[in-house]
């Protein structure tokens, strides 16, 4: 008897390793592996954790709907923790070990181009949300945030228009903030526009006191705001408290939306510009749409803003080029992405293929007491990117070929 029982209970555990291994077998068989690569703790939490919902909730919709090509897209998350050295870590782990098809990622330049050299070496895909500097493009990297002929330089010309004389150039001290403002002094420059001051703090700061003492006495009558992350909040909130709110003194944002502005705080920044190509005040069905997925997967308080847009639609395209190459495999993906396009929130988007950048809008917003933006400006049309924009002269041609 007993050994019948010990035979019965090897052939079950037998049995069970077997459905086991035969079950994880499928599953790995039916899923495709994707890397979301945010920073979901440090200085920029507050800005790339909502860019991580946002990835998440397009990867969901998308599984929801039947997937694509036959499987289910398995997201790999990994925080790179406000630290450019953990996001290499965290893009060749996400690459190597996991062996995901595209990654989902980064916020600032210098995360970006702590990774880049990763993608390019290893040929995989990176989709990076948020506008930034140019002077870059890669056939490993789909932009889907603007290039500065996109949000930058059309934001300058709004506040010329404007009847503005006197900038004011503030912004964190790393790769964006200082590519940014030397395209934007070359151009005030070039038009006969004078800048009355310029200064950086590193990124995390909180006290302003001396800059905001700088613009005060400078005599500007705009500033250009190209601060990241939280060190926001500490920036207006000591701008108020000196006087300095709109309309007294006007404040073009770079990288300030609607999540931002919830955390600054509508008493401090009513009044106040940014500029995108993207608002949640938009109007229309398919932003109607969006918000409403957005609110009911991550609550009712929830706000949407334009790097959170892009980071959805960057996983529509990549779904697209992935339908139009009939393959997963980075390289094949990346033949087949441009001209790809997809009837995005802020509307329809597509892919150059000249430059891997979006085709997109641009829009001036103005906070209201509501918390979001009334909408100023929209460009008449969509307009393409100029990575390299030939008011700069720095121009460095990252991947060969014609750009790319």
């Amino acid at each position: 008897m007993r050994k019948i029982i010990l035979a019965l209970t090897t052939l079950a555990m037998l049995t069970s390793c077997k459905k086991t291994a035969s079950t994880e077998s499928t599953e790995e068989v039916d899923t495709v592996k994707v890397g979301v690569l945010h920073s979901l703790t440090g200085t920029m939490a507050i800005s790339e954790t909502d860019c991580k919902n946002a990835t998440l909730l397009a990867i969901e919709e998308i599984n929801a709907a039947g997937g694509i090509l036959g499987k289910k897209i398995a997201p790999i998350v990994e925080d790179g923790a406000s630290d450019w050295p953990t996001f290499t870590e965290k893009a060749t782990k996400l690459i190597d070990q996991d062996n995901v098809k595209a990654v989902f990622g980064c916020w600032t330049s210098s995360s970006r181009k702590a990774v880049l050299p990763v993608f390019e070496s290893k040929n995989n895909l990176l989709f990076y949300p948020v506008q930034y500097e140019g002077m870059e493009a890669s056939k490993n990297v789909v932009y889907t945030g603007a290039a500065p002929n996109q949000q930058i330089l059309p934001a300058v010309d709004y506040l010329i228009r404007e009847g503005k004389k006197k900038f004011f150039l503030v912004g964190s001290d790393y790769v964006f903030p200082r590519t940014a403002n030397k395209i934007i002094k070359a151009k005030l420059k070039l038009e006969g526009y004078e800048i009355v001051g310029e200064e950086y703090a590193p990124l995390g700061h909180t006290d302003f006191t001396s800059i905001v003492q700088k613009i005060k006495s400078s005599g500007a009558d705009a500033v250009l705001n190209t601060i990241n992350g939280d060190s926001n909040i500490g920036f207006f909130k000591q701008m108020k408290s000196n006087g300095l709110v709109a309309p007294a003194i006007t404040c073009m944002s770079f990288s300030i939306a609607e999540v931002e502005l919830k955390g600054i705080g509508v008493n401090i920044m009513k009044g106040q510009l940014t500029a995108w190509n993207y608002f949640m005040s938009m109007k229309g069905k398919a932003n109607e749409k969006f918000i409403k997925a957005y609110k009911a997967k991550y609550g009712d308080d929830k706000v949407t803003d334009d790097p959170i847009e892009a980071a959805y639609f960057g996983v529509y395209l990549w779904a697209e080029a992935v339908k139009k190459a009939s393959s997963f495999e980075p390289a094949a993906v990346q033949k087949a992405i441009g001209g790809v396009s997809f009837d995005a929130p802020e509307g329809t988007v597509s892919i150059d293929p000249v430059t891997n950048h979006t085709i997109k809008n641009f829009m001036v917003g103005r906070a209201n007491d509501k918390g979001q933006f009334d909408i100023m400006y929209q460009s008449p049309e969509m307009i393409k990117a100029d990575p390299f924009p030939s008011i700069a002269t720095d121009k460095r041609v990252i991947a060969p070929g014609n750009i790319l």
